[in-house]
């Protein structure tokens, strides 16, 4: 039996594993059992390498800005370069922190309207006031507001932080988007924040001096002074550990827009709960093809002495047939062996309930984020209106602040002996709008703002009055579309049939006993149900 085993080893036959590449043929004299490297396991012609440190298709993109490690100690020590490059990262390759970025920054409509304070009553009269109000109207609508600020809002979610300098053109105001790594403020002028700028800019993003002056002419002049005071090295640092180059914009024609007071992005926490994400679907992913990977073994017969049945030659013969015979099945190796194979399942007792580890992270993704996970893969309806209601919190600071940037756009057209104009951001967002446009309806009846319902709906002040004067005064459609008649105007007859049916006593026919929609009042809608009522509807279909 030692000399049958010596013979073995001899001829390199150990373990006889995987396609037609096993080697009989290099006899090396028997020194005791082969030296195994254990940190390669070879099975057929596949290597299993250490999962754990390869799992996650992001890392492979980007193996700095997709490390754990990186952005945790990025946002432990407050580097905020690092923090926009993590952010701009994930927001082109990842699904989700693009899709919570995009949902709080167009959340809101940006609707608008212009209120007129009068002051000198005998202004009211005055035809320069009709003549300032649709200059105002004028001013904004070519800003285009809704757009505008949308993507500012995804600028500053992104990159925390929106530097912008504002620029005269002949059709108005516009904003100049300004690197925002090479911008600072650390003090407010008055009510707004102080920028400086970093006039290396223009050397480091523009080697080329020609292609630097061309570009440094599509900046306002200002920038060209700033640029010059460098050169000359009249920008030194202002304070210990400062960099050279800082210039202060002029206060008046700059502006910053931020999330949450600082210039860091607002979803950077999420993005180390995101990487666990694409860690876990990896792994699940190589669980899942494990479970498809079959190995034939075939075992070697001994006779009653212990001693082999077929020799060396034959050994691998068979084995060769193995593999020649299921050489085309996929997921398929062949190991033969004279030693007992047992396989042991690592997981855990199949009869064990087991949580999805999948939903549990993305679960906590979207409660690092602060939004909730149904409003973007509802699993049923059911009302988000709370979750919604926080979110539109959580923009709100930015609301004010664009409103508060397009009031001084209107300080040219203020007189503050006669008359002042102001600009409202109304509170309208992709979810409200039309319970918002219902609830300015009602008011007007009440004697309010006739313009609200319209701008709720998407319209701006300028195209109410240009349609309003237009149908009534050009086209005289007054008189070309009557309105319903009123109750008032109703003969008897009709006002009786009428209220019958909103009784529910008769239907459009004039039957008795029944609503237009048959017995019963009108159904809900999804979102108004209770979560029973959905229950109870899901269990009868």
């Amino acid at each position: 039996m030692r000399n049958r085993i010596e013979e073995i080893h001899e001829k390199g036959f150990n373990i006889i594993a995987g396609r037609q590449d096993a080697d009989f043929s290099q006899p090396t004299g028997y020194q005791g059992p082969p030296t195994l490297d254990f940190n390669k396991i070879k099975v057929g012609a596949k290597t299993l390498d250490d999962a754990i440190f390869k799992l996650g298709s992001l890392k492979k993109v980007n193996p700095k800005l997709a490390d754990k490690a990186t952005v945790l100690k990025a946002i432990d020590t407050y580097d905020i370069k690092t923090m926009r490059e993590v952010s701009e990262f994930f927001y082109r390759v990842s699904g989700i922190y693009s899709r919570i970025v995009r949902y709080m920054a167009f959340m809101y409509r940006y609707d608008w309207f212009v209120t007129p304070y009068i002051i000198d009553e005998k202004y009211k009269t005055n035809k320069d006031l009709l003549k300032k109000f649709y200059g105002t109207l004028k001013t904004l609508d070519n800003f285009a507001i809704k757009k505008t600020m949308g993507e500012i809002a995804l600028q500053v979610l992104i990159h925390g932080a929106y530097y912008g300098y504002e620029v005269k053109t002949a059709e108005g105001i516009v904003l100049q988007e300004l690197p925002v790594n090479y911008c600072r403020s650390r003090f407010n002028y008055g009510k707004k924040p102080a920028v400086e700028f970093n006039m290396k800019y223009f050397d480091e993003q523009f080697r080329d001096t020609t292609q630097r002056m061309k570009i440094l002419k599509l900046f306002p002049k200002e920038f060209s002074k700033g640029y010059v005071l460098y050169k000359q090295g009249k920008l030194p640092p202002e304070y210990s550990g400062d960099t050279s180059g800082w210039y202060l914009l002029d206060p008046k024609m700059t502006v910053k827009f931020t999330a949450n007071g600082e210039d860091y992005p607002a979803f950077i926490s999420v993005i180390p709960l995101i990487i666990d994400l694409d860690e876990a679907q990896a792994l699940d992913k190589k669980k899942t093809m494990q479970r498809l990977l079959k190995i034939v073994v075939q075992k070697m017969p001994l006779d009653k002495n212990g001693e082999l049945i077929f020799d060396v030659e034959e050994a691998q013969q068979l084995h060769n047939n193995a593999v020649q015979m299921l050489g085309r099945a996929i997921g398929v190796d062949v190991l033969t062996t004279f030693a007992d194979v047992e396989v042991e399942d690592m997981d855990a007792s199949k009869a064990e309930t087991q949580s999805d580890d999948l939903a549990r992270v993305e679960r906590q993704l979207y409660n690092e984020a602060g939004v909730s996970q149904m409003q973007f893969n509802t699993d049923g309806n059911i009302a988000l209106e709370k979750s919604i209601l926080n979110d539109e919190a959580t923009m709100y600071n930015m609301l004010l602040q664009f409103e508060e940037f397009l009031n001084e756009l209107l300080v040219p057209f203020n007189n503050k002996k006669k008359v002042e104009f102001r600009v409202q951001l109304l509170t309208t967002t992709i979810y409200n709008y039309k319970e918002l446009a219902k609830l300015y309806k009602e008011q007007t009846q009440l004697g309010y703002s006739k313009f609200l319902p319209q701008i709720a709906l998407g319209q701006s002040q300028s195209s109410i009055l240009a349609n309003a004067f237009f149908e009534n005064d050009v086209l005289d459609l007054v008189n070309v579309f009557i309105p319903p008649l009123m109750s008032s105007t109703m003969n008897g007859d009709v006002l009786n049939r009428v209220k019958s049916e909103q009784d529910g006593n008769t239907n459009s026919s004039g039957k008795p006993g029944e609503t237009k929609d048959g017995a019963g009042r009108e159904e809900l809608p999804d979102d108004q149900k209770s979560e029973k009522t959905i229950k109870n509807r899901e269990s009868m279909s």
